[in-house]
């Protein structure tokens, strides 16, 4: 699934994530290498650096808020897992503030501040798993599609009782997928050898986006775990899915594809 917050097709959140991580394991570090040393210097430098992190954290969580909601496919095993990633990073966030103002303080503990940044680095690395499971896993912000896939396509359309006009007769190459945004609807609109046809793009195994799979022979794949369907009649071409995914009908008229729900 193709990133919503990107630059020229690369993903943002994973651009900036390396800066908190960087930012927080460096406070810990000084931290306890001021601690050992009793060097104000480091306790100083460590100061700066949690800022830092904080201002980084902040400033990641939006582009990931963003790919939340308008990336991560719904009703989805990723849905779950990001939501938890996002919960966990949240939760690691609130402790390195606490640290950051407690160590301000007169009487603050060093201790007591580096256990605490020791606990948000702990969540920082459950939340770093699940991000890097997120990527290489559900492939979110990853567009694995083949080259003769062509570009990717997303279009945000009014639901409507009559016929949708949703492409142009020669909008799509052969094999090439289109998501369709309808009210609450993801519909995915393909062209096979034959024709237009239209599905919804939920695999029934584990929620995953046809529209980001792999598309040839008739046939859609999702990409991940491999489940494939007929885009025809929707059954299950091979598993894990065991349940077929819904399709519509869809017609061409003056050089215009419509889809009727």
């Amino acid at each position: 699934m193709k990133s919503r917050a990107n630059i020229k097709g690369h993903p943002i959140h994973p651009m900036l994530i390396p800066f908190p991580v960087a930012f927080f394991t460096g406070t810990l570090i000084f931290d306890i290498l001021s601690l050992l040393n009793n060097n104000t210097n480091f306790w100083n430098i460590g100061e700066w650096l949690i800022v830092a992190g904080i201002i980084g954290a902040l400033l990641a969580a939006i582009p990931g808020i963003i790919d939340y909601f308008g990336t991560v496919p719904p009703d989805s095993s990723a849905k779950k897992r990001a939501a938890t990633h996002g919960l966990t990073n949240v939760t690691m966030l609130i402790i390195f503030c606490i640290a950051a103002y407690y160590r301000r303080g007169e009487n603050a503990s060093p201790a007591l501040v580096i256990g605490l940044e020791v606990g948000g680095f702990i969540l920082m690395s459950i939340a770093g798993w699940m991000g890097a499971t997120l990527v290489y896993r559900n492939q979110i912000g990853v567009d694995p599609r083949y080259a003769n896939a062509g570009k990717w396509k997303e279009e945000t359309i009014k639901p409507s009782d009559k016929p949708l006009d949703v492409a142009t007769k020669n909008e799509l190459n052969v094999n090439q997928m289109k998501l369709l945004h309808v009210g609450d609807k993801r519909i995915v609109v393909a062209r096979t050898e034959k024709g237009y046809v239209a599905f919804d793009d939920h695999c029934t195994h584990k929620g995953g986006s046809l529209a980001g799979g792999s598309m040839i022979c008739e046939t859609v794949q999702c990409p991940w775990h491999g489940s494939q369907f007929d885009v025809n009649n929707g059954t299950v071409a091979s598993g894990p899915a065991k349940e077929k995914i819904g399709v519509y009908k869809t017609y061409e008229s003056e050089g215009k594809i419509y889809l009727e729900l």
